[in-house]
């Protein structure tokens, strides 16, 4: 049995908590290599102990192999099998691990009655929205569904709000690396330029086949570059078509590289993948092949050549390579200067930052840093360029809402003040969070501090109701005084601690709430 970690504890103890609320259809997000197969098997568990049937759905029957595997691992649990020939119905096991294009068949699925399955898993949510998907969660729809995916960003996030209810947990890749879950990422910028001004869009994303051709011209110099960025690692490249996949593989080939080749219809593909991950090859080459459901721990360089506008799918290619191994101590990452004029092409800051402006700051860093650079380190070094705008802003928005009266604080003051970007850039996604604030909540809101008209919905509210209660657990200082202080011209009291602040109004009062002659409260810091 395998013993789950704090945070996967606390995604499947959250999953459980949105159904008893009521939330039927939820999401899970949690970065590739920190486990989600092991988190939806312990709901599953709980579920069947609970008297539910239960079906994980998958599009790849590796997936399906993945989440039978870890079922019977971690759980103890056997499941039966609905794919092709093989059929769940009269099987005694309680969990059925199914493929979509078997169960979206109607003939297939009209064998079943429409309350067979209580819960239902989703690996790899982001398919959810496909027909295929919808044909069959609609035709259970009494079921718990759960939605699998890596972390969206915020497109993903709020196509897949139409269907499902509520976000129950999200685990950062951060948060990941910094617990030591995941392995840290070096990025380096190869100063190779490589023009796809011309590739057109298809289907939402790049064109495969214009970036095959686009890329072409390309490859010898690429192979060279490898030959001295990638010795003495394990690398998987992604390419965008399995004939690009198959000549780049030759080219590294005769620069001396122990280079292999997979793609869908490789006959001897396990035995390829098998011998690349007892050391046989250096280099592994495919075309999008494995982006989902492989793992091999020990890759320690990864290379996209596989241009993409789609933040899940960039983080399926590099999240190969985040596991962590014995003796592996990071990632290297390379990028290259993809000559576009577009803005949406995914660079190494869409692994770890959603924010736009930290994003440009965090690649511009890693353009700028010839030996690479931690991609945490450049996130924080980003933020810190940020502060000072952050600050300017706050100014500016302080001065305008000085005119105002009451004792109540604005949220985007709160927000700007707490230096809460997720609070200040807040869009709703799922359709609970657009509904009107409850009257609750409003109390709530405006017992603590903050002007609860401003708070235009449910969502909105939610968030701050729950950053409110955090503060205040963490011991760090109340929305009216912050109001206070800021009043008075004193600079991110968000960030003060709750003693900090009291003891300064206290000052402030026994000094006839004058500041004292000569005090600079801007430049004052605790």
């Amino acid at each position: 049995m395998i013993e789950l970690r704090p945070y996967q504890t606390e995604a499947r103890d959250a999953v459980l908590s949105e159904w008893e609320q009521g939330r039927k259809r939820t999401l899970l997000v949690l970065p590739t290599g920190t486990g989600k197969t092991v988190v939806f098997s312990s709901v599953v568990e709980h579920q069947v102990r609970n008297g539910d049937r239960a079906l994980i759905m998958a599009h790849r029957g590796e997936l399906l192999d993945q989440a039978a595997d870890k079922l019977r691992k971690v759980c103890g649990i056997e499941s039966a099998l609905e794919k092709a020939d093989s059929t769940c119905l009269g099987s005694l096991f309680p969990v059925t691990v199914g493929s979509v294009q078997t169960l979206c068949q109607p003939r297939r699925l009209m064998r079943f009655p429409r309350d067979y399955f209580g819960t239902i898993v989703v690996d790899e949510a982001h398919h959810s929205l496909s027909d295929s998907y919808k044909r069959v969660l609609e035709y259970f729809p009494d079921a718990n569904v759960v939605g699998v995916t890596a972390t969206p960003d915020r497109g993903d996030q709020r196509n897949l709000g139409q269907y499902y209810d509520s976000k129950a947990y999200e685990y950062s890749m951060r948060q990941a690396i910094n617990e030591g879950y995941l392995c840290p990422i070096k990025a380096q910028m190869i100063p190779l330029e490589l023009n796809i001004s011309d590739v057109s869009i298809s289907n939402g994303d790049y064109s495969v086949g214009d970036i095959g051709c686009a890329l072409e011209p390309y490859l010898e110099e690429i192979a060279k570059e490898m030959v001295r960025y990638c010795a003495g690692r394990k690398t998987v490249v992604f390419l965008p078509l399995v004939s690009t996949s198959k000549r780049f593989c030759l080219m590294l080939q005769k620069h001396g590289i122990r280079a292999a080749e997979v793609h869908g219809e490789s006959e001897d593909r396990a035995e390829i993948l098998a011998n690349f991950e007892d050391g046989h090859y250096d280099v592994l080459c495919n075309s999008m092949l494995l982006t989902e459901g492989w793992d091999c721990p020990s890759v320690d360089c990864v290379v996209v050549l596989r241009p993409t506008k789609i933040r899940s799918l960039y983080q399926q290619m590099v999240g190969r390579g985040m596991r962590l191994s014995p003796g592996k101590t990071e990632l290297l990452l390379l990028d290259f200067l993809w000559m576009t004029e577009r803005h949406d092409l995914c660079h190494p800051s869409s692994m770890i930052s959603r924010d736009e402006a930290i994003s440009q700051q965090i690649d511009e860093l890693v353009a700028q840093n010839g030996s690479g650079i931690d991609l945490i380190e450049a996130e924080e070094q980003a933020e810190r360029n940020a502060v000072a705008e952050r600050e300017r802003s706050l100014a500016r928005q302080l001065a305008e809402m000085r005119a105002r009266q009451g004792k109540l604080v604005d949220p985007i003051q709160y927000a700007i003040s707490i230096a809460a970007e997720d609070l200040a850039n807040y869009t709703p996604t799922f359709a609970w969070e657009m509904s009107p604030p409850s009257a609750k909540q409003l109390q709530f809101l405006e017992k603590r501090g903050i002007f609860a008209t401003s708070v235009e919905n449910a969502g909105k509210a939610h968030m701050l109701i729950d950053r409110l209660i955090r503060r205040q657990d963490e011991g760090l200082s109340t929305p009216k005084q912050i109001r206070l202080l800021e009043r008075y011209g004193f600079r991110q009291v968000g960030t003060w601690h709750f003693e900090t602040a009291s003891a300064m109004i206290s000052r402030l009062a026994s000094n006839g709430w004058r500041l004292p002659y000569g005090f600079d409260a801007a430049a004052y810091r605790p």
